[in-house]
This record gives structure tokens, C-alpha cells and sequence, in this order.
């Protein structure tokens, strides 16, 4: 019989999970009494300041514009050589304006990779994006590990 036990990832593991960017689930909390608000995002990844970053569409009929100042999750998972390894971060989006992009931020959004993906009803030139970073140093990640009984 098979038996799976989930294991700490380290920041060198978390790290490598994360790469440069992908695609994860962001959560927005919403009221006590409803579901979170989760919707599938690209991102990016600095590992050198542990910076999650996202291009997020807002604006118009955008549902997620009223939650931006909400706590969020954020989590990605996928099947590794050994099994399934997922991330969690957790925390609140700080927006990333034109003016305040210096220094750090510049440099973090320099290294990392975010994927374009076109899945709204118009086309991404005329969508309205804004930038955000959530800071992922303490986000934890697990590594599941294949055991026989």
C-alpha cells in the first residue's frame, strides 16, 4: 500500500517551485459568510527579494477591483520528480504605481517571468492592467513523499 506524507520545502525548495513565474491561484477573502473570491493568475517570481508579482486586470466590470485591499492566498502547485510540491503565501497586495517603480521593485520585476495568457472578453490591448507584489519570505511549501508500507 501506498502512503503519502507531505514535507517542508526550504526556501532553496520553495524557490525552485516558484522559478521565475507561472500560473497559481490568487484568493481574495471577501465577508465571513462567503467563499473567497479565487481566480487562476500569472506570475512572476524574484527569489532575490522574495517578491511574488502579478499583472492583474482591473478596472471596467472586473469583480476583483472592490478586494484589492483585502488579505490574500496565493498558491501554486504542480507534480515535481518526486510528487506533488505546492507553495502557499499569504499576506495583502501592495500596487505597484509608474512612479513608485524604482530601485528595488524595478529590479525584482526585471528578473522575473510573468506569462501573458489572453482568457478575457477583449482583447489585452485594450484591457486595463495594473502591476502588484506580494511579499512571499514566509510563504511555506510542501513536498509529498512516496512511502510503501
Amino acid at each position: 500500500m501506498e502512503d503519502t506524507d507531505p514535507h517542508q520545502l526550504d526556501a532553496d525548495a520553495r524557490d525552485a517551485v516558484l522559478g521565475t513565474g507561472g500560473v497559481g491561484v490568487l484568493a481574495f477573502a471577501t465577508g465571513s459568510d462567503e467563499p473567497p473570491h479565487s481566480l487562476p493568475v500569472s506570475y512572476g517570481y524574484d527569489a532575490d527579494t522574495a517578491s511574488l508579482y502579478f499583472r492583474l486586470a482591473t478596472g471596467g466590470d472586473s469583480s476583483k477591483s472592490d478586494l484589492l485591499d483585502n488579505p490574500v492566498s496565493f498558491t501554486v502547485h504542480h507534480e515535481g520528480e518526486d510528487g506533488y510540491e505546492s507553495v502557499v503565501a499569504q499576506g495583502t497586495l501592495d500596487s505597484i504605481e509608474e512612479a513608485d517603480v524604482a530601485g528595488e521593485i524595478l529590479d525584482g520585476l526585471s528578473r522575473v517571468e510573468i506569462p501573458l495568457f489572453d482568457v478575457f472578453e477583449r482583447r489585452p490591448r485594450e484591457t486595463t492592467f495594473s502591476f502588484y507584489r506580494l511579499d512571499a519570505s514566509d510563504a511555506s511549501g510542501k513536498r509529498e513523499i512516496q512511502r510503501r508500507d
